[in-house]
């Protein structure tokens, strides 16, 4: 304990390795990398891969509030300077605790819609619509108050970020499966 006390940590290093070459944003190329193992997984025990994944989404908004949370204490992901009350003094800046409206709108307000949205029984996939439509919508809010990645910046004038970008695909995929479950003839 003295010896870590006493020599700081090191900050780790921001630059680019291993998968995060092709995707930056940690969420988003989990969220593939799940997607892929579920239908995967379905193939093999021959199941509907939607349904297996409506079974799955109302959990995932618990580790997404967990992990916010863990940004926090490790000091990650701050927000744009501010001087609102909820402003968090980070290296002699007031900022936005983005980490903590993260837990509360990802984590917290996303695992009562979607729990609440899958205790009735649905068509495949409608539980798993819901999740994406809320979390990308969330996710797009929060980015507006989210300082971009250092090394990416803005990607359009300054409030376009690589998190909205990644989240759209997954409000259109969302609203492409509600459409299609709702519209659907028979």
């Amino acid at each position: 304990p003295f010896f870590f006390s006493r020599r700081p940590r090191k900050p780790r290093s921001s630059g680019l390795v291993g998968s995060e070459m092709c995707i930056r944003d940690r969420f988003h190329g989990g969220f593939l990398g799940v997607i892929f193992a579920v239908i995967l997984f379905s193939r093999k025990i021959k199941e509907d891969a939607l349904a297996l994944i409506d079974f799955v989404a109302p959990l995932v908004p618990i580790g997404l509030g967990l992990g916010r949370m863990g940004n926090f204490i490790n000091n990650e992901l701050w927000g744009k300077p501010t001087d609102s009350i909820l402003g968090f003094l980070v290296d002699n800046v007031i900022r936005h605790p983005t980490q903590i409206y993260e837990a509360i709108l990802e984590g917290v307000f996303l695992f009562i819609i979607v729990w609440i949205y899958s205790r009735r029984q649905r068509e495949s996939g409608m539980v798993a619509a819901v999740f994406l439509c809320n979390y990308s919508i969330f996710r797009i809010i929060i980015e507006f108050f989210r300082l971009p990645d250092s090394h990416i910046g803005y990607l359009y004038g300054n409030w376009l970020t690589l998190g909205q970008i990644l989240s759209l695909p997954m409000l259109i995929i969302g609203i492409w499966i509600i459409i299609n479950r709702r519209f659907k003839t028979v």
